[in-house]
């Protein structure tokens, strides 16, 4: 056992953590700081209280045209402490895990609280939605590499993309990042938690062509444990053929046509929606979605799950931030919204029940009832028959109010069911109510992005804007 002072002489076991797992803290540790705080705050005055410590570690490594660039350690840790008097709620956090620190840190999320206005909708969840079991997601992979290891991945990765063909001119670099973490939480009304989880990550951005003409694209791949990632040729290799594949590009003249989402691109579509039915939205009146419960947002053949006991899942819970338990459901059936993103006090908010959602989605699946295994790329593409794929957006010109939608795009003409030329310097824009309920298809291509997973979509009818 190792021990911590406090400089006023208060003493804290810290158990050191074992050495494979790259943590400075075990969660015995984090417990004993979490009740630390928990008791404090009740001993001070407080209706209830919730805590959480936590700690994170990572590697990235980064390399340009064969040489390293950067080699980053990060660790950081936290203990962050919510404080409700009545209800009027404050909240803290410090780095610093001394005793006298935690008590300050109590200390101050209660006076915050103590001249903060009334809120009826505040506080704690109700016991009926607080997780007392927690399934093990299998989330927590550490990867045991370190920087020279890293950086011959990267390296690879980039070689593999620059060796594609002698078009690909240069690269912006290419990476690895190998990162963990890991929590406990608590709080008055019983809920007791946490876990450790990781996430891995390699990636390149190569550039074909020169001068003028220059084009770039980029691949990844991303998992929890990182025996799953793709191969540093296969990444360095399919993101020089994107590249390639936008050499020449053009502009288009302005029209109207169907536009077919990329996989990758359409999981922004299904963020779009989890934004605008999200319950801070829905309570503060701000989305063009409000009222949709019960209604149709989608056509018949579209449905959005949410899974968050996925084992390795991204997305994956075995409860929110607030302590409730999560489970899967169908969010969209046959088009119909079924249900919103609740945390507990947007739920009281609107007079409902919590979704679990505090701290956003899990593992949203978007899908089709027509899509059949056969309908890949190349399917989809001749079911777009002549208009745009889009493989790339840019800004953020998405208004959640209006549901108005223009951004800039890139990405392929396509005529017949078949690409004809790239395209560039374009502008699509749209309404997002229109377009779910435009929705002509799903692709069998699907693509996690994230928590997100969807197949290339199919829009019917969009403007363009180009030259």
């Amino acid at each position: 056992m190792i021990t911590t002072t406090s400089k006023r002489g208060a003493r804290l076991a810290r158990p050191t953590a074992q050495p494979e797992s790259g943590f400075s803290y075990h969660r015995d540790f984090f417990e004993e700081l979490v009740d630390s705080a928990l008791a404090h705050a009740t001993k001070i005055g407080a209706t209830d209280a919730a805590a959480e410590a936590s700690e994170g570690c990572g590697l990235s490594v980064s390399v340009r045209k064969g040489e390293l660039e950067n080699v980053e350690r990060n660790r950081d840790k936290s203990l962050g402490v919510t404080v409700y008097v009545g209800q009027k709620r404050g909240n803290a956090s410090t780095s610093d895990f001394s005793k006298a620190a935690i008590e300050q840190t109590v200390q101050a999320a209660y006076d915050i609280a103590r001249f903060t206005a009334t809120d009826k909708t505040s506080g704690l969840p109700a016991d009926r939605d607080i997780s007392r079991k927690h399934p093990d997601l299998d989330l927590f992979h550490p990867w045991a590499i370190d920087s020279a290891q890293a950086a011959e991945l990267a390296l690879e990765c980039e070689a593999a993309a620059l060796n594609t063909s002698r078009l690909i001119t240069n690269s912006e670099g290419a990476g690895v990042s190998a990162q963990q973490s890991h929590f406990f939480s608590a709080h008055t009304r019983g809920f007791r938690g946490g876990y450790a989880s990781s996430r891995h990550s390699l990636s390149v951005s190569p550039i074909a062509g020169k001068g003028s003409q220059m084009q770039r694209d980029s691949w990844y791949s991303s998992m929890r444990d990182a025996s799953e990632l793709a191969s540093p040729q296969a990444v360095g290799r399919y993101a020089a053929e994107r590249a390639l594949a936008r050499l020449k590009s053009r502009r288009v003249p302005t029209t109207q046509c169907p536009v077919l989402f990329e996989s990758p691109v359409a999981a922004g579509l299904l963020g779009g929606f989890v934004q605008a039915v999200s319950g801070g939205a829905i309570y503060r009146k701000s989305t063009f979605l409000l009222g949709i419960l019960g209604k149709a947002a989608f056509p018949d053949h579209i449905d959005i799950s949410e899974d968050p006991h996925l084992k390795k899942g991204k997305g994956s819970a075995p409860f929110d931030e607030e302590g409730v338990k999560t489970r899967a459901r169908q969010v969209v059936g046959a088009g119909i919204v079924q249900g919103y993103f609740l945390s507990t006090y947007s739920a009281r908010k609107l007079g409902m029940r919590t979704t679990g959602n505090a701290g956003g989605s899990h593992n949203l699946v978007l899908s089709s009832r027509q899509t059949a295994a056969s309908d890949d790329l190349d399917a989809m593409l001749k079911k777009l028959g002549t208009g745009l794929f889009v493989t790339e957006l840019m800004g953020q010109g998405v208004n959640y109010v209006t549901g108005d939608y223009s951004r800039g795009a890139s990405g392929f003409w396509v005529e017949k069911g078949q690409i004809a030329f790239p395209v560039e310097e374009i502008t699509i824009a749209g309404n997002l109510k229109e377009m779910f309920m435009g929705i002509q298809a799903v692709g069998a291509d699907a693509y996690s992005y994230g928590a997100k997973t969807v197949g290339s979509i199919l829009v019917n009818r969009m403007k363009i804007a180009g030259s």
